[in-house]
């Protein structure tokens, strides 16, 4: 008994803080409605709901910007050059995402100003804020997307009553406003490819005549295309076009 009782006594001793941690805890999730009627939601729900959003972040920024058009154009550019890797796959997602930014910046001083310092100061809901910031976003996607695109996924959804561009939702839009990207990016993509193939062709023609059927004409051909698009100033002209294709 003399050894068992010091064992006893540590145990309770273990015991009670996890009894009286156990009754002082802090409610996971909460909602508090204020007087005004708004709902605020406790720290643990707004980590979760930014969490979340963080994930969305990747595609939200493929799918709902101009980094699609000007990725796709660039990439287009640099097989139409015939350069294989350079610039690299690094270099040409660093540049559209940084001219994403510089197209999308009116839309981000717009999120910024109407749903970000209001929410942050405390004057408006978090749902009010996400509203906010969805309507410059939805005018920007709007402004791109072709009508024959809306019609099509509205008809597929079976929504046939689109009186206004409010009445379009998300789901209908974000699809739209992708397919009309791809084909825009495809277009100028296009007008991009047709100076370098002919200088393939002429390149191509003139090895023939000459009897030279074993030498790759990319060989002789990418030298001639370096020079033309550096003297055309092409970089200045095809991200000032990219730039410039937006309505904003």
């Amino acid at each position: 008994m003399k050894y068992v009782s010091p064992f006893i006594l540590v145990l309770a001793g273990l015991l009670i803080p996890v009894n009286s941690f156990a009754e002082v805890g802090i409610p996971a999730m909460s909602v508090v409605t204020d007087s005004n009627g708004g709902q605020t939601y406790t720290l643990s729900i707004q980590v979760l709901i930014i969490m979340t959003i963080m994930t969305m972040l990747p595609a939200a920024l493929m799918m709902m910007t101009a980094f699609t058009r000007i990725v796709i154009v660039l990439a287009i550019l640099r097989t139409a050059i015939g350069t294989a890797q350079t610039p690299t796959n690094q270099i040409i997602i660093g540049l559209s995402l940084f001219m994403t930014i510089f197209v999308m910046s009116p839309v981000l001083n717009t999120i910024n100003n109407d749903a970000l310092q209001p929410y942050l100061n405390e004057t408006i809901t978090s749902g009010k804020a996400l509203e906010m910031a969805q309507a410059p976003i939805s005018e920007f996607m709007m402004r791109q997307t072709r009508e024959s695109d809306i019609d099509l996924f509205a008809r597929i959804a079976g929504i046939e009553n689109i009186e206004s561009p409010d009445d379009i939702p998300f789901t209908i839009l974000i699809p739209a406003f992708v397919t009309s990207e791809l084909k825009t990016a495809f277009q100028i993509g296009f007008l991009l490819f047709v100076p370098f193939l002919i200088i393939d062709l002429v390149v191509a023609s003139v090895l023939m005549s000459m009897g030279m059927l074993m030498l790759s004409p990319l060989i002789i051909s990418l030298p001639f295309k370096i020079m033309l698009f550096v003297l055309a100033d092409g970089w200045t002209l095809v991200l000032g076009t990219l730039a410039t294709s937006f309505y904003i």
